[in-house]
């Protein structure tokens, strides 16, 4: 397995992308660091991934705010000692107008989305640079990169992360960490299924290879950036969108 004997923190990992990220981290046999802020469904995530032969953990946290993301640390590192990998996956919306939109909705977003991402990279940083190795996966977005009407929070967050994770890149790499960005497109979580039929067949019709991604399309390219056989790649922000956006 790629992955063995590495240690993983994933926020955002109760559900959706984040919970596919951890599980197949787990499954290329990293020990993985279940985090969210509904403590019960990390603790439901991190068993599945225990009674599926894997090694995981749960911590409750909102990495909007620093204690929470330094607690997030120092209890990976009291249970295992190193963090290899950090996906700063967490993510929320506030979706509405730029004229309807409240400076609560912006704040909010951009506190868990963008500095909920300098939170936990801060909180490793001093740990990677101990090692002299490290793996940094920021998840942005399609929108972050060419934006959406009623998203102005959203993508600016998005957009945000793109430049963090290049600035991220540069200062760490004589230590031998690396920083990238994964941006998904449209994919198949509880959010895309709610969406009407008719909703579904207008975004499928952007996307050239004509359908939704899944979270594991996602969690599979993050593997591999987590993975030795990336060591050489830094500073990038790797699409998984059926080529929606092509740059």
């Amino acid at each position: 397995m790629k992955l063995a004997e590495k240690v993983a923190i994933v926020t955002g990992s109760t559900r959706g992308i984040g919970q596919a990220i951890a599980e197949e981290l787990a499954r290329q046999g990293a020990k993985v660091v279940i985090s969210g802020r509904n403590g019960e469904r990390a603790q439901q995530v991190a068993a599945a991934i225990q009674e599926a032969g894997g090694e995981a953990i749960a911590v409750q946290a909102d990495v909007s705010h620093m204690a929470d993301a330094q607690r997030l640390v120092k209890e990976t590192l009291d249970r295992w000692g190193r963090i290899d990998i950090l996906i700063n996956n967490a993510g929320i919306t506030r979706d509405n107008l730029l004229l309807r939109m409240s400076e609560e909705e912006w704040d909010t977003v951009l506190q868990v989305n963008l500095k909920g991402a300098f939170n936990c990279t801060k909180s490793v940083t001093r740990q990677m640079m101990k090692q002299r190795q490290g793996r940094i996966i920021n998840i942005t977005s399609v929108v972050g990169q060419m934006g959406n009407a009623g998203q102005a929070n959203y993508a600016a967050s998005k957009a945000g992360l793109i430049g963090f994770t290049k600035s991220v890149a540069r200062e760490l790499a004589s230590r031998n960490i690396t920083c990238n960005a994964v941006a998904p497109g449209y994919i198949q979580t509880d959010m895309t299924a709610a969406l009407d039929d008719a909703v579904k067949d207008s975004l499928k019709q952007q996307i050239p290879l004509g359908r939704l991604g899944t979270p594991e399309d996602v969690a599979r390219v993050v593997a591999f950036l987590c993975s030795d056989d990336a060591a050489y790649i830094t500073g990038q922000v790797i699409n998984v969108d059926g080529g929606m956006v092509m740059t």
